[in-house]
């Protein structure tokens, strides 16, 4: 960091064992480290711990009084167990030590103190075995004591087994007074505006608060910090981007781009003739477009991706897709084809002059067709190439790439996008889309570089979703009438969805996740912008109750059963591309009643005629992917149907998650409502190890105002002086941040 004192070696201020400890358990190296070790909240002296409040299993650290403490003889055996009765004046928490009698001296009643550890039950009781404790000191002179317990409010850390709370605190208290006055990056401006202490009192404050108010602005200084230095990273990369030159690709008359529009057997929505004039505008600039696309499912986001493609192929470029699966790949090629129609046949009998041609390149095509589409691509005769990560391998050459078009960015690495980028001799145009709406603070926190485009409204003619939660344990007799009102639907010409959340009954979670077809970095899930380890989305089924429905269980039993009689098919990520792209197809000409599936069929996969989807183990799923999944249907003239199948406790938040995906069709809220039930790492996706070292604080939906206080600073400052040449100080944390491996995932270049 800018501040030397900051970057001091953790050994230096606490010695070999405790800075080996803090290092290995936390990843605690510099004073500045754990300075940024903040605590979680802060206990009054004498406001003790709602012990009734403690769930089972929980790492603890509670403020409690003594309210006894006795041996217990252990028949047969020497030593006996130490039993101590804790108290918050309401309820009781044992402490159990064995063969350590000696303790009682000092465990007497009325003394209070910190203990920590599990919690555990013991014939229904809460108890922690063998905790770590600190006792506070009693007597007149409490509040001049020294050590960890002189000040009035109690710091409570996120703690370890090895490093309880207080002996964090105790580590803090040392670095605070080790601190020197820190020079401060934060220009005195701003401080004076927003009322914001130095950086050193904003420290002293959050680990030794005189009052509660001092803590918080202590942390709102903090946490500003956070959000200034992101987005002046990312004002500064949206500046070098302009810089960069390209070649203008404007739309002209009389070319693909307007034969396309002339034979569209519909009218574009008013938010996809405003996009497709942004984009317009951006791909007729000489600097590169980098635009992210964000809509509901259906909203028409294909539709204005291949028009900006088809703008490319008129100016002499080309266009290039990736996409995450070989399924949606295949899809994206078929719809591209049915849309284009002679327009996609350039150069063959039949085809348009005015037109181009479409390859697809993924990984287990056949070496002929594979050759076929790399000389096309190479040549110029592919105006679009779609494929998978196929795209990225070395031997993939285009003539002139002008556009890349990222399908569900979130599912790729930035090292993917990067390696497509350098294949173009000039900057290319970028546009990445998602069908996850992202609440506005994210896209200002994550996506800050890219311009953002919205798309909300849905093309006339679609049809409404109706969705119901079928608790299968309350209510075991509505999964049949489930299974019958499948019947109906087919017997009334229309197909079904059945999504099952894992492969094979023998899948572990991991192999369930990696059939949801996501990247290894999205399968990272945690920690960013959260501080949090959680991965609640699939949880570890070893030893559960009830094991994960699987698609191979479901196909026997339902096919040989509750719909014996009706075409059904099966569909996951292992199956061989040829027999994926010919089920599909079957499907999308339906010569097959109900698919099967894991959530290959997530996204892009459009069929009208698919009128219901049922989702087995619905809890297994996040909000915004439950979201995905129902747009599956009701893309046709028929209203759709979906159906939440779980085996969730009527109270749990997996439940009332699943009664927020059926009481609103709206994916805007959804995504909020998925950003506070699962947190922030969840939603954005992986974690990178920098990131963690900048944002311990910062919350995207806490911190919404911060945030956007933040945006408009940075881009004032960047505004007035793009070399930060007035602020060094700033400019060092900024090129610190960038160097931070955290820059490789904010980068989405």
């Amino acid at each position: 960091m800018a501040n030397g004192i900051l970057n001091l070696p953790i050994i230096k201020v606490v010695g070999d064992r405790t800075a080996k400890v803090l290092i290995t358990q936390l990843g605690i190296e510099t004073l500045g480290d754990l300075l940024r070790h903040y605590p979680r909240r802060y206990v009054a002296r004498g406001e003790l711990t709602d012990i009734q409040g403690l769930a089972e299993g929980e790492e603890v650290t509670i403020l409690a009084e003594i309210e006894s403490a006795k041996v217990r003889k252990i028949p047969g055996r020497k030593g006996g167990i130490l039993e101590v009765i804790v108290t918050d004046g309401r309820a009781k928490l044992s402490l159990t030590f064995f063969n350590q009698a000696w303790r009682e001296k000092e465990l007497q009643s009325g003394r209070q103190g910190l203990f920590a550890g599990k919690v555990g039950l013991y014939k229904g009781k809460r108890q922690l075995s063998h905790p770590d404790y600190q006792l506070i000191p009693d007597g007149n002179d409490v509040d001049s004591a020294i050590g960890d317990f002189a000040g009035k409010y109690l710091p409570m850390y996120p703690a370890t087994a090895k490093l309880p709370s207080w002996k964090i605190a105790q580590c803090t208290a040392m670095a605070v007074e080790a601190l020197e006055e820190i020079p401060d990056y934060l220009p005195i401006a701003i401080k004076e505006k927003l009322g914001f202490p130095t950086l050193h009192e904003a420290f002293v404050q959050v680990h030794n608060p005189e009052s509660p108010e001092s803590a918080e602005l202590a942390r709102k200084r903090l946490t500003f910090d956070e959000a200034l230095l992101l987005q002046l990273l990312l004002v500064l990369r949206r500046v070098e981007l302009h810089k960069l030159f390209t070649e203008s690709r404007k739309v002209r008359s009389g070319g693909l781009h307007e034969a396309f529009d002339e034979r569209l057997p519909f009218k574009l929505t008013v938010g996809q003739v405003e996009v497709s004039k942004e984009i317009e505008e951006d791909l007729a600039a000489q600097h590169p477009m980098y635009r992210l696309l964000q809509g509901e499912v259906g909203s028409g986001k294909t539709i204005i991706a291949l028009r900006a493609m088809l703008a490319v192929i008129d100016s002499g470029g080309q266009a290039a897709l990736l996409a995450p699966t070989e399924v949606l790949a295949a899809q994206h090629f078929r719809s591209f084809h049915n849309l284009l129609g002679d327009l996609a046949n350039a150069g063959q009998i039949g085809g348009d002059e005015r037109g181009t041609q479409i390859v697809l390149l993924t990984g287990s095509q056949s070496g002929a067709a594979r050759k076929d589409s790399l000389q096309k691509a190479q040549n110029g005769e592919a105006g679009i190439i779609i494929g998978t990560h196929a795209l990225l391998s070395d031997n993939v050459e285009f003539k002139d790439l002008g556009l890349i078009v990222v399908d569900e960015q979130h599912r790729f690495g930035v090292e993917q996008r990067d390696a497509l980028r350098a294949k173009a001799k000039n900057p290319p145009h970028v546009l990445v889309m998602t069908a996850t709406p992202i609440p506005r603070t994210v896209a200002m926190t994550v996506f800050g570089d890219l311009d953002v485009s919205t798309l909300r409204e849905l093309p006339a003619g679609r049809s409404p979703i109706t969705t119901h939660v079928i608790p299968e344990l309350e209510k075991p007799g509505f999964i049949e009438r489930a299974w019958q009102r499948i019947r109906e639907e087919v017997s009334n010409g229309h197909q079904v969805y059945i999504v099952a959340p894992r492969i094979a009954e023998n899948d572990s979670t991991e192999d369930a996740m990696n059939s949801l077809g996501l990247s290894a970095e999205a399968l990272a899930r945690a920690k960013r912008l959260s501080g949090d380890d959680d991965d609640e989305d699939l949880e570890n089924d070893k030893n559960e109750k009830f094991p994960m429905a699987s698609v191979s269980e479901l196909y026997p039993l339902l096919g040989q059963g509750a719909l014996k009689g009706l075409r059904i098919a099966v569909l996951h990520g292992r199956l061989p591309a040829e027999v994926k792209d010919q089920t599909m197809s079957e499907f999308s000409r339906g010569e097959i009643d109900v698919l099967i599936s894991t959530t290959v069929i997530e996204v892009g996969v459009d069929v009208p005629n698919a009128t219901m989807m049922v989702i087995m183990d619905a809890d297994r799923f996040g909000v915004s992917q439950l979201h995905q999944l129902r747009g599956r249907v009701g893309r046709g003239s028929a209203p759709g149907l979906c159906l939440l199948v779980s085996k969730a406790a009527p109270e749990s938040p997996a439940m009332a998650r699943l009664n927020a995906v059926a009481a609103t069709l709206d994916g805007f809220e959804l995504s909020r409502i998925d950003l506070e039930q699962r947190r922030e790492g969840d939603v954005l996706g992986a974690s990178q190890s920098g990131v963690r070292s900048h944002l311990r604080l910062l919350r995207v939906l806490r911190d919404e105002e911060l945030i956007e206080s933040a945006r408009e600073i940075a881009t004032n400052l960047i505004d007035q002086d793009p070399e930060l040449s007035a602020n060094p100080l700033l400019k060092i944390e900024v090129e610190e941040l960038q160097a931070l491996e955290s820059a490789a995932f904010i980068d989405k270049r």
